[in-house]
């Protein structure tokens, strides 16, 4: 644990750094975080580097364990999309339809009841207000920046613990009951949060039943059954090992729940 503990320290470190040479004048902000625009969602920068990806201890669809390297850095959600952030859309008219949000409030929670196509719509939004290209996490892009430079089943540790994220027996206050604002829980060492629970989000990649032949520089995998889409994270309605880093999950594309949100990904030029 203390040398998994060093390495998470390390990537922060390098992260900080990486983000002040960018961006000198926001290099004093705790989260290392921007907005592109007002109504913008805040994005932090994951440095370039390599990790394992998937495992050859969880579900046949969580392997095989393989190395990944991103030459690039990349920025990507803080949290995830809230209703705010997409009520601006739907103002703008960049997005067609307002969700429900099940009696759960509204503003800074995580939007759901969203298709990915959708998700997909507020990205390009996002990317014609801002001149700079906003798109859903590649599964492998997601999977780095959740682990946050860590090797263990949670950014955390190895054990769910108490409190520590909102899913089912995760203990939270919102635990089966429903999402929860974004930012209710510790960011990990790359400053994000709710990577683990609250929602379950939307990834690029069409889905494959494992990592057979997966791209090893974090690119969107080509090819699969684009009828369904990837989906990581779990969520508040599901239990907590389904919010490890590497599980992966399928769902239709089509669909939209109760369950189901998104972040994005801002490419660094």
């Amino acid at each position: 644990m203390r040398r998994n503990m060093r390495y998470s320290l390390a990537s922060a470190l390098v992260a900080a750094l990486f983000f002040a040479a960018i961006f000198p004048a926001l290099a004093d902000s705790p989260s290392a975080a921007f907005r592109d625009c007002a109504e913008c969602p805040e994005v932090v920068i994951v440095p370039a580097g390599k990790f394992t990806m998937g495992t050859d201890k969880g579900k046949i669809h969580e392997g095989p364990a393989h190395g990944v390297v991103f030459e690039r850095p990349f920025a990507i959600g803080r949290f995830e999309v809230t209703f705010r952030e997409w009520e601006a859309c739907v103002t703008d008219g960049g997005c067609t339809r307002n969700p429900d949000d099940h009696g759960w409030g509204r503003g800074d929670r995580p939007v759901i009841n969203i298709k990915a196509a959708e998700a997909e719509g507020y990205a390009a939004w996002l990317s014609s207000r801002t001149g700079y290209r906003y798109r859903l996490p590649t599964e492998a892009e997601w999977e780095y920046a959740a682990r946050g430079g860590t090797t263990t089943e949670y950014w955390w540790g190895d054990a769910p613990g108490a409190n520590k994220a909102n899913c089912r027996d995760c203990k939270s206050e919102w635990s089966a009951k429903g999402s929860a604002p974004v930012g209710s829980f510790p960011a990990n060492p790359f400053g994000l949060h709710d990577t683990a629970g609250n929602v379950w989000e939307w990834m690029a990649d069409c889905w494959n039943p494992n990592h057979l032949d997966a791209p090893r520089d974090g690119t969107k995998r080509k090819g699969g059954d684009c009828a369904f889409r990837v989906m990581k994270g779990g969520s508040w309605y599901y239990f907590s090992r389904l919010a490890r880093s590497s599980y992966r999950f399928r769902n239709g594309a089509e669909i939209y729940s109760y369950n189901i949100g998104f972040r994005v990904v801002r490419e660094i030029p």
